[in-house]
């Protein structure tokens, strides 16, 4: 996860050259965005375990542990840049844009420590590349996996994430208006997760609504509103009604 910061950080710094932003607000921005990104990442994961959290309230504060919610990260993070943006008076559409491509290269590169430690695994598959976990330590041992041939889905949103990462590479400085690339970026993950979440064991375990999980409900919703938002601001501006 910090080596996933650090790759995004140093990217963003190369995008945010390009778009006049300086480095000095990018490193204040990112301190924001990350501390709003883990508060908000945290939150979302306790207030979806709270049984196991009831009992034992100080391990809310055990990081190091594991339960880091992506979706709760994205939305804490936003709201961080957002608030720097507003106090730095800085374009939030044109930060977003910079920050994009770092965002979801560094969540590949996070996903990474998910397959080692198996946090983000799959139901169970006769395919020849699942993957069996064995040690003690690890996530699927504790839920009662041990040896399972599992889907890699940890792999599969590496995989999605390289290919959103590759399609904002070559979309950059093509969009109009500023904040085009960030919207893409939630649209096309959501709408991958949405059925990568039809594999993770966890998620198919704790159904909310009928079959849906609450990452279900989440990617639509993200989805829903980043295509809305994409499409007003872009009618917008061909309209000249959004500023660039």
């Amino acid at each position: 996860m910090v080596l996933g910061i650090i790759v995004g950080i140093l990217l963003t710094l190369r995008l945010a050259k390009r778009a006049g932003i300086s480095e000095e607000s990018i490193f204040t921005s990112a301190f924001c965005i990350v501390i709003f990104g883990l508060i908000g990442a945290r939150l979302v994961h306790v207030l979806d375990n709270l049984d196991l959290y009831r009992d034992d309230p100080a391990s809310i504060f055990a990081f190091w542990e594991g339960g880091l919610a992506w979706y709760g990260g994205l939305v804490g993070g936003f709201l961080g840049g957002a608030v720097y943006a507003r106090v730095g008076k800085l374009s939030l559409a044109r930060l977003a844009d910079s920050v994009a491509p770092g965002v979801i290269l560094g969540l590949a590169i996070g996903r990474v420590g998910c397959t080692i430690n198996g946090d983000v695994s799959g139901t169970s598959t006769s395919l020849p590349w699942g993957i069996a976990y064995t040690h003690p330590d690890s996530y699927p041992v504790s839920w009662g996996l041990s040896g399972v041939s599992l889907h890699p889905v940890a792999i599969y949103e590496i995989i999605l994430c390289l290919a959103i990462f590759a399609s904002l590479w070559w979309l950059r400085g093509r969009l109009k208006p500023d904040g085009s690339l960030l919207l893409i970026m939630v649209a096309m993950y959501s709408f991958g997760r949405f059925f990568l979440s039809w594999l993770r064991f966890e998620e198919v375990e704790a159904a909310v609504l009928g079959p849906l999980h609450q990452a279900h409900i989440i990617s639509l919703v993200l989805f829903i509103v980043a295509v809305a938002l994409l499409l007003y601001r872009k009618v917008g501006w061909a309209k000249g009604e959004v500023e660039e």
